[in-house]
């Protein structure tokens, strides 16, 4: 099949693109395709994912080697993916997760509440999708501690166009893999100084690389829940905003909560009472949903009331040289 491309000329294969291979998925309900994957993007200008119109185009460091895959929604309900490297594979037969496939929303009931039960009707092809790519969720985590969102999606496009893999296949622009587990504790402290991070956090990723291979397979054997929180709050620098966050976009858990997230807790609370509250509100407000508390969260994003802003945006901090 055709896949269309940006603008222009699109970039040639790189070397080690390999042959294309390719797959057909049919979810067994109607899913809304780029809210799911679109939600793996770090910011606009992530070199890991590109969104050229129906295309949407992602690189990722597999277990197999890094790959790219290309996926679109046909008319007929159908996915269509094509990939390519050394880990195209691995993409391929990993399709369904990331489409939602493994998400279970026959389980959530919305209960009495007219809002979450509108939201719900709403938006009926939310899935929660997953990578299984634990390390590199984790560090796009990390990097997002305690900064405006500006600067981590900043940050994380100049890790990986600086210290990542050059992604294969025709993609529509050059785009990039993350670096290694390896590659991550290897990148120099300058640079982390000049991508915008802090040392704090630099140093989190770095020591979480020392274990990372040892963590990744705890996380990923281990329960959703507490279970995983304890794997992932072992780190040090790795607390639970950090661990929520992980567990949200590497393993679609649906019940994970950002606590301690700078906006969160007021959007809840202004989306079901009409009021801001603080992290203890927000859990309470939730408990009703127990076990789907993620679920809700997203619905309320996608449908729910927004408080007014009234304030200015918080402004990002540079503390590099200049």
């Amino acid at each position: 099949m055709q896949w269309p491309r940006a603008r222009g000329r699109s970039m040639p294969a790189v070397a080690n693109a390999g042959p294309r291979l390719e797959t057909e998925y049919r979810p067994p309900h109607p899913i809304d395709l780029r809210r799911i994957v679109g939600y793996e993007r770090r910011g606009p200008g992530d070199p890991a994912m590109v969104i050229v119109g129906p295309v949407i185009w992602r690189a990722s460091r597999t277990p197999e080697g890094v790959s790219t895959i290309a996926i679109r929604e046909t008319g007929r309900g159908e996915i269509r993916a094509a990939a390519w490297g050394p880990g195209a594979g691995w993409s391929l037969h990993q399709l369904p997760a990331l489409c939602g496939g493994l998400d279970d929303p026959e389980a959530f009931d919305p209960g009495p509440n007219p809002l979450v039960r509108d939201a719900l009707h709403r938006n009926p092809g939310l899935r929660l999708g997953r990578t299984d790519l634990l390390f590199d969720t984790l560090a796009s985590a990390i990097i997002e501690q305690k900064v405006t969102g500006t600067q981590a999606f900043g940050a994380w496009r100049r890790l990986l166009t600086g210290y990542g893999e050059r992604a294969p296949g025709p993609t529509p622009r050059p785009m990039y893999a993350p670096p290694t587990i390896e590659g991550w504790r290897r990148i120099p402290s300058w640079a982390w100084h000049r991508a915008g991070l802090e040392p704090p956090q630099s140093r989190t990723i770095v020591e979480a690389a020392r274990r990372g291979e040892t963590i990744a397979r705890a996380a990923a054997t281990a329960p959703d829940g507490p279970a995983r929180d304890a794997v992932l709050t072992s780190l040090r620098g790795v607390g639970l905003w950090t661990s929520a966050e992980t567990r949200i976009r590497a393993f679609g858990d649906p019940d994970a909560v950002s606590v301690g997230d700078y906006h969160l807790a007021h959007e809840i609370g202004y989306a079901l009472t009409g009021q801001r509250v603080d992290d203890d509100g927000m859990l309470e407000l939730l408990e009703p949903w127990a076990g789907q508390r993620q679920r809700v969260i997203r619905l309320l994003g996608l449908s729910g009331p927004r408080e007014p802003r009234r304030g200015p945006r918080l402004a990002p901090e540079d503390h590099r040289g200049r």
